[in-house]
């Protein structure tokens, strides 16, 4: 009975032992728990508070004390990044960022389009209210319309006609600077992710061509040339940043999606032809045929014609891409977001098209995959037109 009795308290012992030790492992842990949670909580009270002292101060004017008049110019159809990349580079407001997401918290929208006279000693949602309430402005020297597939040449053709006193807007001024490769690097910089391709092209005529993106452009009185030619790519630059993303992953350049897309622009009308038809420049790259696009042609001649004839297909340019494989020097004309979409997501590659003609009373499209098929395509288009 007394070795039973012994035994007990031995074992009671190690009991209140292990209860101790787990009790003690218990609150060990707990107070690592607390520590950890307490840093956490510590860093995200500290990020909030940097967060809104940041914020705070962004909402606030950039320069109480400046009230010099200076003038922006909101685009029809201009988007709220565009809108406060425009702010922030004029230095009206501190953080295009913080104009984003307090345009998008507080639901603001029915932005007006047109010039503004507005001051750094304004905070931003007194611009924001001035930009809702529409243009006090009456600056206006007039607007440039650039069109979907139009060249820099016709760009520059609009400059020229543009109803101002202003001698620097001519032609000749506006394809000086679109040749200007100081400026041009200027502009580089300022979009490193849009025109880095384009700076490392050779041959092209004009490193702007494709990067002037169609939109109707309002000009201010006293606003330079430069100014305009920068919003056109700076509008270019806003559209793209939704498919940067997208031309990374696949493996191709700015450059090369860029002049695709002014291809399949003027070759296509309907998004779902374009599609086919980007699969069917992409389909002639990867077999190593040339694109064999009238448009770049027409391009090389600086020309617009209906038919072309073996002389003009020969003719000796880079741009010439019945003679040259690959995309060439870069873009032809400046092409529509749409036309960037179908590069960038090409239909029925897997059909083994290389072949397409037109309908020109129509503008139904054929494919081939054979150019036996694509002779009785066209042979059937010229029959249905009466030629």
């Amino acid at each position: 009975m007394a070795v039973c009795v012994i035994r007990r308290k031995t074992l009671s012992k190690l009991d209140s032992r292990k209860k101790a030790l787990h009790t003690a492992e218990t609150q060990a842990v707990n107070h690592i728990v607390a520590w950890v949670v307490g840093i956490v909580i510590t860093v995200l009270v500290i990020i909030a508070f940097m967060g809104y002292r940041y914020v705070h101060h962004a909402l606030g004017a950039v320069d109480a004390k400046d009230n010099q008049s200076l003038t922006v110019t909101i685009p029809s159809g201009a988007t709220t990044k565009m809108i406060g990349t425009r702010l922030e580079n004029k230095g009206l407001i501190k953080s295009a960022l913080v104009f984003n997401y307090y345009v998008k918290f507080h639901n603001v929208s029915n932005f007006q389009a047109g010039d503004y006279t507005l001051t750094k000693a304004e905070s931003l949602p007194a611009i924001i209210r001035v930009l809702r309430g529409g243009s006090a402005a009456s600056d206006s020297a007039g607007s440039v319309l650039v069109k979907e597939g139009v060249t820099a040449d016709t760009v520059a053709d609009a400059v020229d006609k543009l109803k101002t006193k202003d001698p620097q807007y001519t032609k000749a001024n506006f394809i000086k600077l679109l040749k200007d490769e100081n400026f041009f690097n200027q502009l580089e910089k300022q979009y490193p992710r849009l025109l880095k391709s384009a700076k490392a092209a050779k041959g092209v005529r004009y490193r702007l061509e494709g990067y002037l993106f169609p939109a109707t452009y309002t000009v201010t009185k006293g606003e330079s040339l430069k100014a305009l030619i920068t919003e056109m790519v700076g509008k270019t630059d806003s559209v793209m940043q939704n498919y940067y993303g997208s031309i990374a992953r696949q493996g191709y350049s700015v450059q090369e999606v860029m002049t695709l897309a002014s291809l399949v622009e003027r070759e296509g009308v309907a998004a779902t032809d374009r599609r086919t038809i980007a699969g069917v420049f992409f389909n002639r790259i990867a077999t190593g045929m040339p694109l064999q696009s009238d448009i770049s042609v027409m391009y090389a001649l600086n020309t617009h014609k209906t038919h072309l004839t073996n002389k003009d297909t020969s003719v000796d340019s880079p741009y010439n891409l019945y003679v040259h494989t690959g995309y060439g020097p870069g873009p032809f004309n400046s092409p529509s977001e749409t036309a960037i979409r179908a590069v960038l997501s090409p239909k029925d590659r897997d059909k083994g098209y290389l072949y397409f003609v037109a309908n020109l009373k129509t503008g139904e499209i054929l494919y081939a995959t054979t150019l036996a098929q694509h002779e009785q395509n066209t042979a059937q288009f010229a029959s249905d037109n009466g030629n």
